[in-house]
């Protein structure tokens, strides 16, 4: 069987048993295609440890970013992508019973931890205080924006809910996350009550809990809000507090995750509230919140 073939077996395999998202199939088929021209290979036994060697030069002598006048190359962690997608396929076939390359021989290049992109609490309150609440779609971006700091929700989370899937007459509601994975998130008081006033004020009958309006909304179309359009929304709110920094739903899931653990709940809680698979994941935000090495540099230091 031809690495074509067995490329088109293991993209399946992501989407229908590992229940991985249509986007992230995209991107493996991408990395993978990449990765198998660069090679020239056109069976499994074809696949090298030089041929890995010799990618990951290539990647490392490709443009990236642009900075200032000059552009940067690709960042490692992008080259990991690629790595990444090539050793989970390797498994792949190492499940399948099919002989090539240990998965095992990759290596992924080391890469300075994320930093996070955070705003201070006035810069939050501004924010959510910025809709205007005496129109409809004002109502709706409160909402949102209530809802992103109640629940810590992945975008897509977000824009996926319908109005069944809520029940504001408890605190609580399961959301289906990455990996089809199912956890509970918890409504604040004000995300709870933003949420009613809203759907108090629709007369629409579509089952989506946020939807578009504005001159398409009557296109005929699907009238649940896309996360593009979300994404624009905390843009404009953001420029309207007189927030100078980025901010996106990633941020808002970052002030939430930083809120909790300033506030003293463990690591494992907040692993579990924003649905991280792997601890590892979450142990970003520890250094940001570590109140006792902020009071031991307070004590000690500077005097």
């Amino acid at each position: 069987m031809t690495l074509m073939e067995l490329k088109t077996q293991f993209l399946e395999y992501l989407e229908i048993e590992r229940g991985r998202s249509v986007k992230t199939v995209e991107n493996y088929d991408r990395y993978l295609q990449r990765f198998f021209e660069f090679t020239k290979g056109k069976t499994p036994a074809d696949l090298t440890e030089e041929h890995v060697r010799t990618f990951r030069l290539h990647l490392n002598r490709q443009p990236g970013t642009k900075v200032g006048g000059r552009i940067e190359p690709m960042k490692r962690r992008t080259q990991n992508y690629y790595l990444i997608a090539v050793r989970a396929f390797l498994k792949f076939l190492r499940k399948r019973g099919i002989e090539s390359l240990n998965p095992e021989r990759i290596e992924l290049a080391k890469v300075p931890e994320r930093s996070l992109d955070l705003i201070s609490s006035p810069e939050l309150k501004r924010l959510l205080q910025a809709p205007d609440t005496k129109t409809l779609e004002g109502k709706r971006d409160k909402a949102i924006l209530e809802l992103f700091f109640s629940t810590g929700l992945r975008i897509s989370e977000l824009t996926n809910l319908s109005i069944d899937d809520v029940d504001l007459t408890r605190d609580e509601f399961s959301v289906r996350g990455k990996g089809d994975k199912i956890r509970i998130v918890f409504l604040s008081d004000s995300a709870r009550t933003c949420i009613q006033e809203y759907l108090k004020k629709r007369k629409d009958l579509d089952g989506a809990l946020f939807i578009r309006y504005g001159r398409k909304a009557n296109d005929g179309g699907d009238l649940r809000l896309s996360p593009r359009a979300v994404q624009r929304l905390l843009k404009k709110y953001a420029a309207q507090a007189g927030i100078t920094r980025k901010v996106t739903p990633h941020v808002l899931r970052h002030s939430f995750a930083t809120d909790l653990l300033q506030n003293g709940a463990d690591l494992r809680s907040v692993q579990a509230l924003l649905g991280h698979a792997n601890i590892g994941t979450t142990q970003v935000y520890t250094h940001v919140t570590d109140k006792h090495l902020r009071e031991v540099h307070k004590k000690f230091h500077g005097k």
